[in-house]
């Protein structure tokens, strides 16, 4: 049971679903009026990872994948994505039909993930870039549609834009750990300077975003980047088990968020 769970990746879905909890959160609007669209990217991203397995399968260096899909074919864990994709994609049409926006912006998610799995995943720093922005901004800007709140306040960019820091800084230490992309092109004095860039920005980002908003809920984003500058204070590769840490404290921002949505439909806040 738990081998056939692990194949799903079930705890990476937090990178696509927290930038639509916030957006729920900062607009106050109710998450069962935009749950088929909340579960949909829960499949999506399961199609995602099952699919980027399949490529790496063809990888003698990817051992983490090959442990992981230990006695599938990759047709299996491909048939695995393709009825995820599915289930996902005909829960996203109702938005898509409502908002023909949400159509165009749904259309390019899909070719910015199959990008990057196929061709865009041996090329440093702009794989991640793509990546997350197919992760973070447009699933938020379908929310925002979807709510019929096109525009965007200032303080939604930022924060927008401090998500987007926060999933291409955690990307650029996954890959460092497990010898990616990264790793090839770069030394690990480069990747170390790469990082703390990324992680640093990404803090200001995070200063400016808290300000703005004046919510303290938002503070904990703060430490993030802090933490991630700790743990590359040497130009090492690091353990794999500060990657699990990341994951964890990715699935504990989910959780966060869903408390202070429950809290606030409750009228506590």
């Amino acid at each position: 049971m738990s081998k056939r769970i692990e194949l799903l990746r079930l705890d990476y879905t937090f990178s696509v679903i927290i930038p639509i909890l916030i957006a729920i959160y900062l607009n106050n609007l109710n998450p069962f009026e935009h749950f088929d669209i909340i579960v949909g990217f829960i499949f999506l991203a399961i199609t995602g990872n099952t699919w980027n397995d399949v490529v790496d399968m063809k990888d003698p260096n990817e051992k983490e994948t090959l442990e992981r899909v230990e006695g599938y074919h990759p047709r299996e864990i491909f048939t695995i994505g393709l009825a995820s994709f599915i289930f996902g994609f005909s829960l996203l049409l109702r938005t898509c039909f409502t908002y023909p926006i949400n159509g165009l912006f749904l259309g390019i998610i899909i070719v910015m993930v199959l990008l990057y799995v196929k061709w865009l995943k041996p090329i440093p720093i702009l794989n991640h870039i793509l990546l997350g922005a197919s992760h973070v901004i447009f699933p938020y800007f379908m929310i925002k549609i979807d709510a019929e709140l096109s525009l965007m306040s200032t303080s939604e960019w930022i924060l927008m834009f401090t998500i987007l820091g926060f999933a291409v800084t955690g990307q650029f230490v996954h890959e460092v750990i497990d010898s990616d992309a990264l790793t090839r092109f770069f030394s690990l004095r480069q990747c170390q300077i790469i990082i703390w860039t990324s992680a640093i920005f990404t803090l200001i980002l995070a200063l400016w975003a808290f300000v703005i908003l004046e919510q303290y809920y938002f503070f904990p984003f703060i430490f993030m980047p802090i933490g991630t500058m700790f743990t590359f204070r040497r130009p090492t590769k690091s353990s794999k088990g500060v990657k699990d840490v990341g994951i964890l404290i990715g699935n504990f921002l989910m959780l966060y968020f869903i408390c202070l949505i429950t809290i606030q439909m409750a009228g506590v806040i």
